[in-house]
């Protein structure tokens, strides 16, 4: 009989971490460690050997770092998921940024207490949840297609005058693949919703704006949204589409988190639908959880159009899956269509706008 459990292999260089990371394994029936590692070069015989689940595995080590492993993982093996375990430093998030963009599946900050039982419950609440749903979904085991809805009828009469996006887990990565593919002349602005902490999406505008024909930002409050740019709301503060006179600029705030998160994908798309009405296209990617949802709803009671990544090719079909099930979406597409959908979409518009 197999075993249930979901197999992890640690990879970091220091024996606190990696023991501490074991006794949150061990103290849960669902996970079981399955290896450890002091670096990368070592990792990747440990993969080869116990054949894991999920990796979690360490950004700044010697002899291998984290980005460098990482590729050599991914060249062995593309739905393999790791954990990036990182610090908060500049080089940490940095190099933890880059491994996003490069296939990582998720990053989990260490735990910054140097109480023991409290580190512990740290990772209980932060790291645990991801190797499960990540663990889960690289079972070879054939998963039962969910039955889904009919597709919500086409909104398509509405012009698109903005887009919004929602993404959390495997979302640097998404975001590296799709925005590029939009054009350089997209006739509407972007507004994205990445659930991360505030020097993670700093970096990770950085990162896209000079991967992409549209110039990405960091939204920090006060932009009048133009047509042909894209904005990343600021980690830790929630982005809302205002009127300031007559004109529609973005404002940011610390008001409380919506469905934990803060930036929170249903905050956006509330605002959108205030400040747009039916012409709205929201876009909802891969992620755990149900933030966006509500948010969808309203889009989609208001006149205006919804689509969302498919399970194939999301990293967690979380946040997609809720609006599909929930017969939102008038599009359910791999994330190597959406841009096409985005431009397609918009393509029927006039003029943004702003009083």
């Amino acid at each position: 009989m197999t075993d249930p459990r979901i197999r992890v292999l640690v990879v970091d260089d220091s024996v606190v971490v990696r023991m501490l990371v074991a006794e949150a394994l061990r103290a849960d029936a669902d996970l079981e460690l399955a290896g450890l590692a002091a670096n990368g070069k070592a990792a990747l015989d440990k993969v080869a050997e116990v054949r894991p689940d999920v990796v979690v595995l360490d950004v700044e080590m010697p002899v291998m770092d984290g980005l460098e492993t990482l590729k050599a993982l991914r060249a062995r093996d593309k739905r393999l998921p790791v954990v990036m375990f990182s610090t908060l430093t500049g080089r940490g998030t940095s190099t933890t940024i880059e491994a996003l963009t490069h296939g990582a599946s998720d990053y989990v900050t260490k735990p910054s207490t140097s109480n023991r039982e409290q580190s512990v419950q740290v990772l209980r609440e932060e790291l645990l949840p991801r190797l499960k749903a990540l663990g889960a979904r690289s079972r070879p085991a054939p998963r039962t297609a969910p039955r889904l809805p009919a597709p919500a009828r086409s909104a398509a009469a509405h012009p698109v005058d903005v887009v919004v996006v929602g993404v959390s887990t495997g979302g640097p990565n998404a975001l590296a693949e799709m925005l590029p593919m939009l054009p350089a002349d997209l006739p509407v602005p972007v507004l994205v919703v990445q659930h991360m902490p505030p020097m993670f999406t700093r970096l990770l505008a950085q990162r896209l704006d000079k991967a992409c024909a549209l110039p990405v930002a960091e939204a920090v409050g006060g932009e009048s949204l133009e047509p042909g740019r894209v904005w990343l709301a600021e980690g830790g503060k929630h982005l809302v589409v205002s009127r300031r006179d007559g004109a529609l600029v973005l404002t940011t705030n610390e008001d409380p988190p919506v469905n934990s998160c803060r930036p929170a994908v249903d905050v956006l798309f509330d605002s959108a639908v205030r400040a747009f009405g039916p012409r709205v296209l929201a876009v909802v990617l891969t992620g755990m959880g149900q933030d966006g949802l509500r948010g969808s709803e309203a889009v989609r009671a208001a006149g205006g159009q919804v689509i969302c990544q498919d399970e194939e090719t999301s990293v967690v079909w979380g946040m997609p899956r809720f609006v599909a099930e929930r017969g939102v979406a008038e599009a359910v597409l791999p994330l190597d269509r959406v841009a096409g959908e985005i431009t397609r979409r918009v393509a029927t518009r006039r003029p943004l706008v702003t009083t």
